[in-house]
């Protein structure tokens, strides 16, 4: 699974409520009763159109692709790393 960053952006509603779209993905509008919720379906709702870009040969917008091509040549792995405490004292 290929992991793409994506810029959006959140406005609080006058009826309550959050509304998200995007600049990078035409069509990216989500709206949550929280921040956290909205951006939760800001997430689904992004990666639902690029599927769906994908799946019927749709040429993907330019910065979404630019980062498409970069995260199949990439692969990030977190992995832990033990310090000796006398080493960072020094």
């Amino acid at each position: 699974m290929s992991e793409l960053i994506l810029s959006i952006s959140i406005e609080p509603l006058e009826e309550g409520g959050y509304l998200a779209t995007s600049d990078d993905l035409q069509g990216l509008v989500a709206q949550g009763r929280t921040m956290a919720e909205t951006m939760e379906i800001a997430q689904d709702v992004a990666r639902k159109l690029i599927e769906s870009y994908l799946e019927h040969g749709d040429p993907l917008p330019t910065h979404i692709a630019a980062s498409w091509r970069q995260s199949q040549r990439r692969t990030k792995v977190k992995i832990p790393v033990g310090i000796t405490p006398a080493v960072v004292e020094a």
